[in-house]
């Protein structure tokens, strides 16, 4: 299933577990399916409850039960009918994983057809995290999820390859399902193609760039379109868009990691860590200090 690539020292539970992607004999390569019980029974103890920043793709389906499942500092809601998200590079943790029960998917970035409309919803990192299919939407994901379970145990005597596209073909069904049904039974409309752009190059960008301008230069739009296109997809303006991102990336560091503040500042694109304290403490009311100490040792 997973691999740690590195731990954190006895007594420090707040420390972030980077986990790998690491197949399990006899499968296909890039996607494994299994239930909660088979997860938690596979864990490591106490690996689930500590903060975890993944580098594959994990799709929770919830048949019963209820938990809080935290990811990047926000607690979501695991019940019945719900499915969670959680995406490469972002921070999770399990609440009580033993509350609940269903399927869980894990995917290599890569083992969706690149290209294609499956691929650009799961490469999506500004997707939700948690989704709540409703009617025929739900039966039609949860059938899904069915599918896929069945097909990884039960396609070992199918030559890998074949298995292999035979499950990118059911988790392409998964995906499209979760997304365009849960997409129109919201009715938000898409966002303009600026917004798009924008976010995307944010989210390259934002360790080195904080201006609107530098983005609009970049993409060919003035920063007044950049604005107006953010406001109407995102409920804020373009500068406001830039530094959530920076601040979920500085909360990330300051509660998972040991790096000093001062690092965590350049790693950031500020000059100086004066500035960057100036800049934190502006947004969450707080010193950088003060923050990594309220959550470097328990739950966000």
């Amino acid at each position: 299933m997973v691999k740690k690539r590195h731990d954190a020292p006895d007594g420090e539970g707040g420390e972030i577990v980077e986990l790998a992607y690491d197949a399990p004999p006899g499968t296909p390569a890039g996607v494994e399916v299994l239930t909660l019980a088979e997860l938690r029974e596979r864990a490591p103890e106490g690996l689930l409850p500590r903060p975890q920043r993944l580098d594959f793709h994990q799709i929770v389906a919830v048949d019963t039960g209820s938990a809080v499942h935290t990811v990047d500092f926000t607690a979501h809601t695991l019940d019945a009918g719900s499915v969670l998200w959680v995406r490469p590079g972002q921070v999770q943790q399990f609440g009580d994983a033993a509350a609940v029960e269903g399927t869980v998917v894990l995917v290599q970035p890569g083992f969706l057809p690149p290209g294609t409309a499956v691929s650009e919803v799961a490469d999506e990192p500004f997707r939700p995290v948690l989704w709540r299919p409703v009617g025929d939407d739900r039966e039609a994901v949860f059938c899904a999820v069915r599918h896929l379970a069945t097909d990884f145990r039960t396609g070992s005597r199918l030559p890998p390859g074949i298995h292999a596209d035979v499950l990118r073909h059911l988790l392409s069904v998964l995906v499209l399902r979760l997304a365009h049904g849960t997409a129109a039974a919201s009715g938000v409309p898409a966002p303009a193609e600026a917004f798009v752009r924008f976010r995307a190059a944010v989210e390259r960008g934002f360790a080195t760039r904080h201006r609107v301008a530098d983005y609009a230069r970049e993409l060919g739009y003035a920063p007044r379109t950049l604005a107006r296109a953010t406001l109407a997809a995102a409920g804020v303006g373009a500068k406001e868009f830039i530094d959530r991102r920076v601040m979920l990336e500085a909360r990330r560091l300051l509660a998972h990691s040991d790096l000093p503040a001062a690092r965590i500042a350049g790693q950031l694109g500020f000059d100086d860590a004066a500035n960057f304290s100036k800049f934190f403490h502006h947004r969450a009311g707080d010193s950088p200090g003060a923050f990594r100490r309220r959550h470097r040792y328990g739950s966000p």
